[in-house]
């Protein structure tokens, strides 16, 4: 069979159906849809993971999307190259004047974007197996991570609004309540006084019920203390 065939033969329609019968000599069909769905699985794993470990301010659906996006896109890419040296430049060539505008503020997102990605070259170089290994272990690792951060005594911002009179029993209760703790800002008005601590809880105490139960102690929040990827 005459692999090298020319758009001009295809247009003149002598050589088309040789055109045709070259073009499913490398993959078919039925290949590109096992390769899809096997791809649409992993990207879904991934996906569901990147939620379940997700630790920052507000959850992005569509970060999730682009996740399974990614590995769709890149299985029927690679299995285009496939061992075709001049394609897989000329796709390197194309990728390289793409530039994204989109800040990833949380490096672990840009760790699933590689992650998604590989799971897409994987698949595409038909390494299925592989490709299931690696996804099951990264995410038993992932989720075993996620598990030990969230044992961890967490960190919070407490605000205090008081009169200055209750101060000394303000650090009694910290000290008693809290693992550790760190004034952070303190402003003193005619009114009263207000003050931020970065206290480090085991989770059981209910330091804001404390802190209004001393008198002189106007109102108190305790807000997650995160950075902004949520670390």
């Amino acid at each position: 069979m005459n692999t090298n065939i020319t758009f001009n033969d295809v247009a003149n329609g002598k050589t088309f159906a040789d055109w045709f019968a070259n073009q499913l000599s490398n993959f078919t069909p039925i290949n590109v849809a096992i390769a899809l769905i096997a791809a649409l699985i992993m990207s879904v794993i991934i996906a569901l993971v990147y939620k379940k470990t997700y630790r920052g301010v507000l959850y992005s659906p569509s970060f999730a999307l682009t996740l399974i996006l990614l590995t769709l896109v890149t299985t029927p890419v690679v299995m285009a190259i496939g061992s075709n040296v001049a394609l897989s430049m000329g796709m390197v060539g194309a990728l390289s004047i793409v530039r994204f505008r989109t800040a990833v503020k949380d490096p672990l997102d840009t760790a699933y974007m590689f992650w998604a990605i590989t799971m897409g070259i994987l698949i595409g170089a038909n390494a299925y197996v592989i490709a299931v290994v690696a996804v099951l272990a990264i995410s038993v690792i992932m989720l075993a991570i996620s598990y030990l951060r969230l044992r961890k005594q967490n960190n919070y911002l407490l605000v205090l609004h008081y009169d200055e009179s209750a101060l000394r029993d303000i650090e009694s209760t910290l000290k008693r309540n809290t693992r550790s703790y760190r004034m952070r800002s303190k402003t003193v008005t005619r009114s009263g006084a207000e003050m931020t601590v970065e206290v480090r809880l085991d989770g059981r105490v209910n330091i804001v019920t404390d802190m209004l139960d001393i008198q002189n102690v106007f109102d108190a929040t305790l807000v997650a203390c995160q950075t902004e990827t949520g670390a």
